[in-house]
């Protein structure tokens, strides 16, 4: 039996929590972890369609893009728009999860998807974030069984954890010197007599979070009053995760054929896709972001690809970015809704192979873009 539980693991697994932004809200927003899952239901939005769509179809769980509450509630009260979604769920036995800026940064993530509806071979993020900082314990232990303690101790608090390894250390042979002074009340040794001892060197990561916790399961489990330990924080390591992605076509072509593609590979919409930028400037290079992506504009830039895609672009930094940049990157902009969409089969995939064909996951193709109708003034 495939559980609602299960299906997070695999979702959290490829889009973990931590690389969401503090301001976001991500994960399960109701629904019981111990039920079953027969069928699973992803869209970009929790909105009344998709619900409504999730609950005829039979679906046990409805995954979507953008969170449902991401501002903070008191409540969620079924004479509200939201909460009137909560329990049309809760009632027809069907919980709702959300990945999304998680998604956004993950590796791949929504502009993974995005480039490869594209047709764009990814070379890697647009912003990238580096992986969670680290720190390293060095710390100097008696031979014997002492050594063991403290490894065990500093493992159990954190450290020493790389991948998929626990435990994980180096250590080395030397030896430690010091003299007791009145006041002290060594382990090893005699006031005021200079003291060497056959020590271990014992060497571990720590995520940078767990730095009070290491520390102290240091001191408590070494045999020494005042045991001697080096913390460095180690540099920034760059990932492949991160906001947007660069990539590149097979073959340059024009702006005015590039932007034909988008409007092809993308879901229609009243918004449609428009471009600044020369129609005649050949793209190769590409910069994509899903969702509102104007806050990389300057990234893109900085990148020196030929066009950047995203949505939400706003009219100042557009006309800002065209006057100062006049042979590029241009610009094409998308809507929303449609930007994010192809990540939909993205997490159909994560589920599909965790699951092994066990579960029947679908995308929705409702269009739920908030814009329904869009008009150009005949010429």
């Amino acid at each position: 039996m495939t559980t609602v539980a299960d299906v997070i693991a695999a979702l959290e697994s490829a889009y973990p929590p931590r690389l969401a932004a503090d301001w976001d809200a991500v994960g399960l927003v109701c629904g019981d972890p111990a039920d079953e899952v027969r069928s699973v239901l992803i869209a970009v939005d929790p909105v009344a369609a998709t619900v409504d769509e999730a609950v005829e179809s039979g679906a046990q769980l409805l995954v979507t893009h953008h969170p449902l509450l991401l501002r903070g509630v008191h409540g969620v009260g079924a004479d509200t728009p939201k909460g009137a979604l909560v329990h049309r769920l809760v009632r027809a036995g069907a919980a709702l999860f959300t990945a999304h800026t998680n998604a956004d940064s993950a590796d791949p993530g929504v502009s993974d998807a995005l480039a490869a509806a594209l047709g764009l071979t990814v070379e890697g993020p647009l912003q990238p974030a580096p992986e969670p900082p680290l720190d390293k314990i060095v710390t100097f232990v008696p031979v014997g069984p002492a050594i063991t303690a403290v490894h065990e101790a500093l493992a159990a608090a954190g450290a020493g954890q790389i991948g998929d390894y626990s435990h994980c250390s180096f250590a080395t042979a030397g030896t430690g010197q010091f003299k007791p002074l009145p006041g002290a009340n060594p382990t090893i040794g005699e006031i005021g007599q200079l003291e060497r001892v056959a020590e271990t060197k014992l060497e571990m990561v720590l995520p940078r979070h767990r730095r009070d916790a290491v520390v102290a399961a240091l001191r408590a489990a070494h045999p020494y009053e005042e045991p001697a330990f080096d913390l460095l924080e180690l540099a920034p390591i760059p990932s492949s995760r991160g906001l947007g992605r660069i990539g590149a076509l097979p073959e340059p072509e024009p702006l005015s054929v590039f932007t034909e593609r988008v409007a092809a590979a993308l879901p229609a919409t009243a918004w449609g896709v428009r471009a600044a930028g020369d129609p005649d400037l050949l793209v190769q290079r590409v910069a994509v972001c899903g969702g509102a992506g104007d806050s990389a504009l300057s990234a893109a830039v900085a990148a020196g690809v030929d066009v950047y895609v995203t949505a939400d672009l706003r009219h100042h930094p557009a006309a800002e970015h065209v006057l100062a940049h006049p042979s590029g990157p241009a610009l094409v902009d998308v809507a929303h809704w449609a930007s994010e969409w192809p990540w939909c089969e993205q997490a159909a995939d994560v589920v599909r192979a965790a699951t092994g064909g066990s579960v029947d996951v679908r995308v929705s193709t409702l269009r739920t873009d908030p814009w329904t109708l869009g008009r150009t003034r005949p010429s």
